[in-house]
Parts: structure tokens; C-alpha cells; sequence
């Protein structure tokens, strides 16, 4: 048999081993548990909360929980009108809550999937208190008496959809549609815009992304290979837009595009001095979809030009000379040695700026007008006056971005980026 080895305090060595391993590990885990605790409360718990807000039904079963619940185990449809518990236990339940003036906030809340309920629940508030509760007449018969509507099984039908604990009916909104008893249905054409502002958001973070990479290249290569006094005067340059206030970067833009901004009045000027040259003038420059390119392109510029910067001063320039001295030409020097190690630095710049201008706010707000809003602006309203909406467009937009950085993934590699 192998002799075990042993401690001075008489322990097997495998044991104190593990022992301290352990030690190291716990260590270690408590150096970084502060940092563990301020991303699970300031990252991770909020993003649940959006989550879990997007889909929860708290306003139902808060007022008319007992309904709610038996609307959910009723097994009828459109063409069946409900029992007459569920018409009971809706009276009761709509009694208490017209005495704690809830009523409202209950038909405001349907009314958002249900056109029209806002004023039948205002109407049944005020008459239900004046209802004797124990003359003997179903329920049934005085909601009908009180209006049509109660009676009809396709108004129970659709308050069956939306009464169940969570529901998914703030992501149909999200995406301009509702649930109806025959499953999602879109909203009318007139009232479909959120899609539209999901696109442009998309649309306008792609291009001003590429903005930024053909403005912010050449930059990148100047700081990369001029002299180290006139790359510090650069960097200087890049960086100033960060001591600055971001609301008074986009202010500046709106003093500059203005119909009466500095840019117009130059332009007008050159009109008098050379005619037909900027025909025209003043033109719309601000609040539309322009302004928001260009304010935002010039926010952006330096989380686009600082990656690539990082990954350009890492070339060796002896590449470029041996390209050249087997007979490449310039630009062929360039694109088929210098670019391609670059890739890696704009990949790092085209993801951050991408992500951060998706979600923008501020900027599209003071310039954009009502052509140029983002989705993020109707997150913010919305996250105000319907927060299971909001929270809904918010949940999307995040999932719109993990896939699109999985494809992202896929197709340049996030592997390959590089900071530095």
C-alpha cells in the first residue's frame, strides 16, 4: 500500500489542500461580492422587473380577483353568455370597488385592449351603488337592464382574455396588435405606429452607426500615425465633446440647424453673394429625421473613433512597407494588409455605438421632432401613463438588441473584437 502523505498537524496533504483551495475560492468570492451585489441590484433586478411588469395582470386581480378567477375556469365562448356566479360575483366585486372609487382605474385598464369599456365601467360604477342586492332579481338580468352591453357573451369572452394573471396582451399592443377571442389580431392602419418607430430606430442607429465609421476612420488613422504632439492635440479634440454636458452638445445642434440657426443664415448669405448657389435657403434642417443623424453622429463619434484608434496604434508600419516592396501599390497595401487588421476595432466601435444609439433618448427628443423620435422616447411616456405598455416596448427592444448581437456574433464574432 502507498503511504498517505501527511501535514505537520498530522492531516492528509490531499485534504489541507482542498482546504485551502476553498479558502482561496471564498476569498476571492468575497473581494468580488460587492461588485456581484451592485450589478444584481442596479443590472439584473431591474431588468426582471420590467419583465415581469410587461406581463403582469395586477390591476385585475386586485380589484375583481374572484371574477377574474372564474372568467379564467368558465369554459364558455363567444356565442354563450357566463353563469350567473360570475354575473354575482362581478356585482359584488364592482360594489366595493365603485365604494373605494376603483372602478375607474379597472375600465381604464381594460380600455386599453377593449375599445369603449372605460365609460361602461364609469356608467356601472355610479348605478351599482344604488342597487338592492337582495330583491331576488338575477344579477344577470339588472346588469342588462343597466346596459346591453353586460349581456352580450362576446363582452365576457373578451374579459375572459385579459383576466388571466399574466397575459401577453401589453406585447401585442407593443407591436401594434391585441388579443382577441380568435387569437392576435392587428390594430387598424390609423393606429399602427409602434412598429414604425421600432424600425426607424433600427434603421436610424444602422446609419448613423456607419456614419460614424466612415467620418471616425480616417481620424483613428491620423491619431494612429502623425506625430505623438499632434495626436495629444487630436485626442484632445476627440475627447472634448466628453467634458461637455450631452444636453448642451444637442441644444448646440439645435441653435446650428435652426431655420434661423447659424448654418441658414450662412447659407442664405452665400445666396445673396453667389445666386442659385444655395437656392432655397433656409431649409429644414431641424426636427426631422436629418437632425437627428447629425447631432447623434457627432455624440457617437468617439465610442467609434477611440476602439479603432486603440487597435490602429498596435499595427506595425514595417506590414505596409513589406506590402509595398513586393510591389503593392497604396491602396492595395492598404486594403488587403491594413484594413483587415483594423476590423476588430471597428467591430468594437460599430457594436457600442450601435447599442448605445438604439437607445438614445434625449438627443431625438430636442431635435428629432415627430419624424425623428426614437422608440426609446415612447418608452419613457409610456413608462409614465401605462407601465405594463412600457415595459412591454422595453423587454422588446432589449430583445431585439440580444439578437441582434447574436447575429452580429455569428457573422464578424465577438471574439475578434478588440479594445486594445
Amino acid at each position: 500500500m502507498s503511504e498517505v502523505l501527511l501535514t505537520k498537524d498530522g492531516r492528509p496533504l490531499h485534504q489541507s489542500l482542498a482546504r485551502a483551495l476553498l479558502r482561496n475560492k471564498i476569498r476571492a468570492l468575497l473581494l468580488i461580492a460587492p461588485l456581484l451585489i451592485f450589478l444584481v441590484i442596479t443590472y439584473v433586478m431591474p431588468i426582471f422587473s420590467v419583465l415581469y411588469k410587461s406581463v403582469n395582470n395586477d390591476v385585475v386581480y386586485e380589484i375583481i380577483p374572484q371574477t377574474a378567477q372564474q372568467l379564467m375556469e368558465w369554459e364558455g365562448d363567444a356565442d354563450t353568455a357566463p353563469p350567473e356566479e360570475i354575473y354575482a360575483s362581478f356585482a359584488t366585486e364592482m360594489l366595493i370597488a365603485a365604494k373605494a372609487r376603483e372602478h375607474g382605474r379597472l375600465g381604464v385598464h381594460y380600455n386599453k385592449d377593449i375599445s369603449g369599456l372605460s365609460s361602461k365601467f364609469r356608467k356601472l360604477g355610479r348605478a351599482i351603488k344604488k342597487w338592492d342586492f337582495e330583491d331576488g332579481q338575477s344579477f344577470k338580468d339588472k346588469f342588462v337592464e343597466l346596459d346591453e352591453f353586460w349581456g352580450k357573451p362576446d363582452t365576457w369572452a373578451q374579459l375572459k382574455v385579459y383576466s388571466s394573471p399574466y397575459t401577453m396582451g401589453n406585447f401585442a399592443r407593443a407591436v401594434d396588435g391585441n388579443l382577441t377571442v380568435d387569437g392576435f389580431q392587428m390594430r387598424p392602419e390609423n393606429e399602427r405606429f409602434l412598429f414604425k418607430l421600432f424600425v426607424r430606430t433600427m434603421g436610424l442607429s444602422l446609419f448613423i452607426t456607419i456614419m460614424t465609421i466612415v467620418l471616425g476612420y480616417p481620424v483613428a488613422w491620423l491619431l494612429a500615425n502623425v506625430s505623438t504632439r499632434t495626436a495629444n492635440l487630436l485626442m484632445i479634440m476627440v475627447l472634448l465633446p466628453f467634458w461637455t454636458s450631452l444636453l448642451v452638445r444637442t441644444a448646440s445642434w439645435r441653435v446650428l440647424l435652426q431655420d434661423s440657426g447659424v448654418l441658414n443664415s450662412l447659407f442664405q448669405w452665400a445666396n445673396e453673394k453667389v445666386p442659385f448657389l444655395f437656392n432655397g435657403a433656409p431649409y429644414e434642417l431641424m426636427y426631422n429625421q436629418l437632425a437627428v443623424v447629425i447631432a447623434m453622429t457627432h455624440i457617437l463619434m468617439p465610442f467609434m473613433i477611440l476602439p479603432m484608434y486603440s487597435v490602429m496604434k498596435t499595427i506595425n508600419p514595417s506590414y505596409l512597407r513589406a506590402a509595398k516592396s513586393m510591389g503593392a501599390t497604396d491602396w492595395t497595401a492598404f486594403w488587403r494588409v491594413y484594413f483587415p487588421l483594423t476590423v476588430s476595432g471597428i467591430g468594437a466601435g460599430a457594436i457600442l455605438v450601435f447599442i448605445l444609439a438604439v437607445g438614445y433618448y434625449i438627443t431625438p427628443a430636442i431635435v428629432g421632432g415627430t419624424d425623428g423620435i426614437f422608440i426609446s422616447n415612447s418608452i419613457a411616456g409610456y413608462l409614465k401613463s401605462n407601465q405594463g405598455l412600457g415595459a412591454a416596448l422595453a423587454s422588446l427592444l432589449l430583445f431585439i438588441v440580444l439578437v441582434l448581437y447574436f447575429i452580429y456574433d455569428r457573422i464578424v464574432g465577438v471574439d475578434n473584437m478588440k479594445l486594445g
